[in-house]
């Protein structure tokens, strides 16, 4: 391989939840015939997509209904997750060439009363909630009592995660941090995946959620490709929840960012600064905002959004990089509940080199991603996954 044609920098985005169709032991978890893109674009009806359909979206997926350009401009195919469970932990340590055989537990009926007990002795307040919500809906519906009270909103979702909640006013920032480190240190070990303050301002009514959540999620149980690549003084650099998924385990660089149009805005100005290494980004409302509240209309917009913004990124990307496009796991706005669902993941590969991208099949772990960027940067991998660099290369 010509080392001097190969890319020398990666754009890695992953569009949270966006699944192309069920996995075949998607029956296993409930999520027969779940299909994320294909229901939401065929239930919105008329969709603009012409950058994602000219890559080969439609090629991987015809349920889309998108057409199958003669000349993708993207090299694509679909990746199927080794991993047990369909969480965002597990689907993006996985990509990073690390399958965990943990299956997160979720809490459909509330955490355990002992659990609650034990927190609420430990943080010295009281727990309002401690049931499944939506975080904007239960802040609207406990946030008066809780001023009144001083005690914490504790919630879930259909996640792994301890969410606590509390007006800044109410509870100082500082105080809420170390009570998500006290309940991380209480559930983390039960098998919860993360722990995630919530802090909230307004007044009754009229209660909004600030820009100081924070994460508290369980490292990956073995080191990663973004391990590899900081030991070996390569950069690493995290657009919005990447160091809260990895617990900052080999992201060298920080950038916070809260919402998709923001991600993506940062993700273009660290590519035309001409930073290095690996630019890693989530684009977290497919998931949060749409997903999870079974918005289609939301959801549909959104990839609008970003297929708008696709240009862009390839212009910012110059000559010199590689961008990658995928997801974590699927979360059909179509399907009942809430949950994540059991599927497939895009794998869109982006050379500037190239002119025409062409299969890369099934693949059968996410983690072919890891490997193809170790290989690229020379880093020894995981041992987990297939690089495809010579295929896109």
């Amino acid at each position: 391989m010509d080392k001097e044609a190969l890319p020398t920098r990666v754009c890695l985005i992953v569009l949270d939840g966006c699944g192309v169709g069920a996995m075949p032991d998607a029956a296993d978890y409930g999520d027969e015939g779940a299909d994320t893109l294909g229901h939401a674009i065929q239930a919105a009806g008329r969709v603009a997509l012409p950058n994602l359909t000219a890559f080969g979206l439609g090629t991987i997926h015809p349920a889309t209904g998108l057409p199958p350009p003669a000349r993708p401009r993207a090299f694509h195919g679909r990746m199927a997750e080794l991993a047990r469970g369909k969480d965002t932990a597990t689907g993006h340590w996985e990509i990073m060439g690390v399958v965990t055989d943990t299956v997160f537990r979720t809490f459909p009926e509330g955490f355990p009363r002992p659990w609650i007990d034990s927190f609420s002795h430990r943080v010295g307040r009281g727990v309002l909630g401690n049931k499944p919500a939506s975080g904007t809906e239960i802040i609207q519906e406990l946030g008066a009592r809780h001023q009144e009270t001083g005690d914490l909103i504790v919630y879930t979702s259909a996640d792994s995660v301890f969410q606590v909640a509390a007006h800044e006013e109410t509870v100082p920032l500082e105080e809420l941090y170390h009570c998500c480190e006290v309940a991380y240190d209480l559930v983390t070990p039960k098998g919860v995946a993360r722990v995630i303050a919530r802090p909230f301002r307004g007044t009754p009514g009229n209660y909004w959620r600030t820009e100081n959540r924070h994460d508290y999620t369980v490292p990956p149980p073995r080191p990663t490709v973004m391990q590899k690549l900081d030991a070996a003084g390569i950069p690493v650099t995290g657009v919005g929840k990447i160091r809260d998924i990895y617990a900052g385990a080999g992201v060298t660089h920080h950038v916070k960012a809260t919402n998709n149009h923001d991600i993506t805005a940062r993700t273009i100005e660290l590519l035309q600064q001409g930073r290095g290494g690996l630019i890693f980004a989530n684009l977290v409302d497919f998931d949060m905002l749409y997903g999870h509240r079974r918005n289609v209309e939301g959801f549909v917009r959104a990839l609008e959004a970003f297929d708008r913004a696709v240009p862009s990124l390839i212009q910012a990307l110059g000559t010199d990089g590689l961008l990658i496009l995928t997801a974590d796991h699927g979360n059909d706005p179509t399907a009942g509940g809430t949950d994540h669902c059991r599927e497939y993941v895009p794998l869109l590969v982006f050379n500037p080199r190239r002119q025409v991208g062409h299969p890369l099949g099934v693949r059968s772990t996410f983690a072919d991603i890891g490997a193809t960027v170790a290989d690229l940067f020379g880093v020894e991998g995981t041992g987990l996954g297939t690089s495809f660099l010579a295929n896109v290369t």
